[in-house]
C-alpha cells in the first residue's frame, strides 16, 4: 500500500534513527459559524478589555473536535504516533474551519492494520522528535492553550486617562500580563492531566479574530522518568527549539519554565505633541526612544522575577517584541526560557546528528493572486 506523508527526508532519516517508518498523512477539521464567534466578542467586549472566555471556550472546542479526529484517523491507520501536528484557523467567507494536520508514524515490526489504545501526538516534526527522544523524553500527546481577549474600549477609563501621561499604563500593563500567562498556565495545565511533566518546544502565535486576538501556545506534552517529582505537578515548560534543548542538555542544563514579561507604556498626551513635532526634523526623536527603553527594562525585570521564582539558573533564548497599541501607547513582550542545572540529566547521543539540524528547503512558490484578489483588482 502506498504511503502519503507529510515527512521530509531528513525527518524519515531522523526517525529511523530512533526506531520508527513513516505512515500516511492523516487529518481533522471542524467549522463554525465565524459570524457566531464575532457576535459572541462584539457582545461581550468590556469596556477594560481582558479575555472574552465564551469565544476562547468556542475556539477550544473546534481546536479540539479537530485534533481528535486526525487523532482517530491516525488510529484507524495502525499508527503509534503523530508527528508535527499544527492547529490552523483557515478563513472561508462567514465560517472558520479549525484545521488540524500531521503525519502518522509506525514501529517496523507492526503491521500497517495495528491498532494502539494510545497513539501519542506531537508537535515536533521528525528532526525534533530526534531531539526530544534523544534526551529522555517521550511524548505523549500535543497540547496547547489559548485565550481570546479585546483590548477594550480604550483599554479601560483608568487606562484611557492615565495614557495621558507618560510611564506605564499599569491597566493596561496588568490586563495583557494575565492574558499571556493565561496561555501558559492552560498548556501546563493540559500537559498535567494528560500525565506528563514538561511540555517541550512550546511556539506562541498571536492573531486578530473577529475584532479580538487570540494567543496560542502549542507544544508536545512530554514524559522524562528522571525529572524530579516537583514537575509532575508543575510541567516544565520550554520555548526553545527541540535542537537547542538538546545543547542545552548537553550542556548540564534542564529547561524548567517558560518566563514572559509584558509591559505597556504611553509616550502621554504632551509628549506624543512633542514627538509629533519633532517628526518633522532629522534627528532622535527622545521620548519615543525613552518610552521604549523603558517599556523593554520593566519587562525584563518581570522575566527576571519569574526566573528567580523558579530557582533557575540563567534565562536562554530572551526575544522582545514590540507592539503598537495606538494613541502613543505600547506594548512591549520580552519571552524566554528558564534553564536549571542538572548534571545528571544526559542526551544519550554524544553529537547531534547533522541531519537533525539540517533545514528543509521550500520548493514550492505560488506568486499567482487568488480569485478573490483578482475580482477585488478588477473592480478597482
Amino acid at each position: 500500500m502506498t504511503i502519503i506523508t507529510g515527512l521530509s527526508g531528513n525527518e524519515l532519516y531522523c526517525l529511523r534513527e530512533k526506531g520508527f517508518e513513516p505512515g500516511n498523512l492523516v487529518i481533522g477539521n471542524s467549522v463554525f459559524a465565524l459570524g457566531f464567534v464575532g457576535g459572541v466578542a462584539s457582545g461581550l467586549r468590556t469596556i477594560g478589555g481582558g479575555e472574552i472566555h465564551e469565544v476562547t471556550s468556542i475556539i477550544k472546542e473546534g481546536r479540539m473536535l479537530s485534533y481528535m479526529r486526525m487523532v482517530e484517523e491516525a488510529r484507524r491507520h495502525g499508527g503509534e504516533g503523530v508527528t508535527g501536528v499544527t492547529s490552523q484557523l483557515i478563513f472561508h467567507d462567514s465560517n472558520i474551519e479549525y484545521l488540524s494536520i500531521g503525519s502518522t508514524i509506525h514501529r517496523p515490526t507492526e503491521s500497517a492494520t495495528t491498532r494502539h489504545d494510545h497513539v501519542f501526538s506531537t508537535s515536533a516534526n521528525g528532526q525534533e522528535l530526534y531531539c526530544q527522544l534523544d534526551c529522555g523524553f517521550e511524548p505523549v500527546q500535543f497540547v496547547f492553550g489559548n485565550v481570546a481577549y479585546s483590548i477594550g474600549v480604550g483599554g479601560g477609563i483608568m487606562g484611557a486617562l492615565r495614557s495621558l501621561k507618560s510611564g506605564e499604563v499599569i491597566e493596561y500593563s496588568g490586563m495583557l500580563n494575565t492574558t499571556r500567562h493565561l496561555a501558559l498556565e492552560r498548556i501546563a495545565s493540559e500537559a498535567r492531566e494528560a500525565g506528563a511533566n514538561a511540555v517541550l518546544g512550546i511556539q506562541t502565535l498571536i492573531s486578530p479574530l473577529a475584532g479580538m486576538q487570540e494567543m496560542l501556545m502549542t507544544g508536545t506534552a512530554s514524559h522524562h522518568p528522571h525529572l524530579p517529582s516537583q514537575y509532575t505537578e508543575n510541567p516544565i515548560t520550554s520555548d526553545l527549539t527541540n535542537e537547542e534543548m538538546w545543547n542545552v542538555v548537553h550542556a548540564g542544563y534542564c529547561p524548567i519554565k517558560l518566563v514572559l514579561g509584558v509591559s505597556v507604556f504611553s509616550v502621554g498626551f504632551a509628549g506624543g505633541v512633542k514627538a509629533a513635532f519633532r517628526s518633522f526634523v532629522r534627528g532622535e526623536v527622545k521620548e519615543l526612544t525613552y518610552m521604549i527603553y523603558q517599556a523593554r527594562i520593566k519587562a525584563l525585570s518581570m522575566i527576571e522575577q519569574d526566573a528567580a521564582g523558579c530557582a533557575a539558573d540563567d534565562v536562554v533564548g530572551v526575544k522582545t517584541y514590540v507592539y503598537d497599541l495606538g494613541g502613543g501607547v505600547i506594548e512591549l513582550l520580552a519571552i524566554g526560557t528558564a534553564i536549571k542545572k542538572m548534571p545528571n540529566f544526559k542526551q544519550f547521543s554524544a553529537n547531534l546528528i547533522p541531519q537533525a539540524i539540517i533545514r528543509d528547503v521550500e520548493t514550492f512558490t505560488n506568486n499567482v493572486p487568488t480569485w478573490g484578489e483578482l475580482m477585488k483588482r478588477q473592480s478597482i
